[in-house]
């Protein structure tokens, strides 16, 4: 039961090391989650939707280009140190973004600095994994891909809630109110028939 609920969630994985980019795949394929792995941080941008100008049209061996509009990715989890773009950059930019803000962030490194891992976590991560990455560190991320379904699932609510009635709404609002002024006249003893005046200034005896 567990498992099908989690098969939901896509995890992204940037890492530009091919042993721990094939590690943190297979953990998370052994936890029932969906994976896309990526070797740099500018192919994660890619694959999440965000292009630089000169990126848009540029095939990647490890993404197709048009998956990011397709698939939504639910956590991104990155390594730390990598060449050109480092897992910080990547938060910065991901929580920067407008769009990709509410994708939860989590950072994996090899070496155990307590001002780097503050830096991450005051930055917006969710979670700082020393490597090896193990099995265990990974139930940590459920609670996290919990939150963002419901967030998801509560502006979908929103969003399908009309701002306006509509006129059938309308037309429904005005029959219920002629309906209850006649109930409200009948139980005031007031009828339509008792308030015409009788012909010829007749009245009828009691």
């Amino acid at each position: 039961m567990g498992m099908a609920a989690d098969s939901e969630f896509h995890v992204l994985a940037v890492d530009d090391s091919i042993i721990d980019r094939k590690l943190i795949e297979r953990l998370l394929k052994t936890s029932s989650y969906q994976v896309t792995t990526v070797d740099s941080g500018s192919k994660a941008l890619e694959f999440l939707g965000l292009h630089e100008d000169d990126r848009i049209h540029q095939n990647t061996p490890s993404v197709s280009p048009n998956n990011h509009q397709e698939v939504e990715v639910n956590l991104v989890i990155t390594d730390y140190c990598m060449p050109g773009m480092t897992g910080y950059d990547l938060l910065k930019k991901i929580k920067e973004s407008s769009s990709l803000k509410n994708i939860p962030v989590v950072i994996m490194s090899s070496e155990n600095v307590p001002s780097r891992i503050s830096r991450c976590l005051e930055e917006g991560a969710e979670e700082f994994f020393l490597k090896p990455v193990r099995l265990s560190d990974l139930s940590k991320l459920r609670p996290h891909l919990l939150k963002t379904k419901s967030k998801d699932h509560c502006k979908e609510q929103v969003d399908e809630k009309p701002a306006f009635p509509s006129p059938k709404q309308e037309g429904k609002e005005e029959q219920q109110q002629s309906k209850n002024n006649k109930r409200k006249a009948m139980e005031e003893g007031v009828s339509p028939e008792r308030t015409r005046p009788r012909p010829n200034g007749i009245t009828s005896m009691v």
